[in-house]
Parts: C-alpha cells; sequence; structure tokens
C-alpha cells in the first residue's frame, strides 16, 4: 500500500470511525488514535497502516487523525 493512499483511506475512516463510535460526543472529548486503531484492526481495516514512512506508519497515521479530528494541538 502506498501512503498517499493509505492517508486517503485513514483520513477517511477518522470520520466513520467518529459518526459509529460517537467519539467526539462529549464537549471535552479527546478521542485517542489507539482506539481508532483497535477499531481499524477490528473491522479488517488493518492493511491501510501497512505503508512506509519516517518515524513509522503509526506516527504519520495518527497526525492525520489529529488532523481529521482537530487535536492537532496534542502534538
Amino acid at each position: 500500500m502506498t501512503k498517499a493512499a493509505s492517508e486517503r483511506a485513514i483520513r477517511s475512516l477518522c470520520h466513520e470511525w467518529e459518526r459509529e463510535t460517537g467519539a467526539m460526543r462529549e464537549p471535552a472529548a479527546h478521542p485517542q488514535f489507539w482506539d481508532f486503531k483497535r477499531w481499524l484492526q477490528e473491522k479488517g481495516y488493518a492493511h491501510y497502516l501497512d505503508f512506509r514512512s519516517i518515524g513509522g506508519a503509526d506516527m504519520a497515521a495518527e497526525q492525520w487523525f489529529d488532523e481529521e479530528l482537530k487535536q492537532t494541538w496534542r502534538n
């Protein structure tokens, strides 16, 4: 899987995860990447985390997750 293809999928799946789990319902909610990653694995989407990246795929995917859910203040 290419990094670009993974990025498109993960950014989209962040919103699917958010809708399915209600992760952002609480005003003070701070969704965790590891919960999202577990969901990806359970849904059969773990292959989107199989790409090469400086710092590793998890680090890149977590950055995309935070950007999509407007949590970049945590980085």
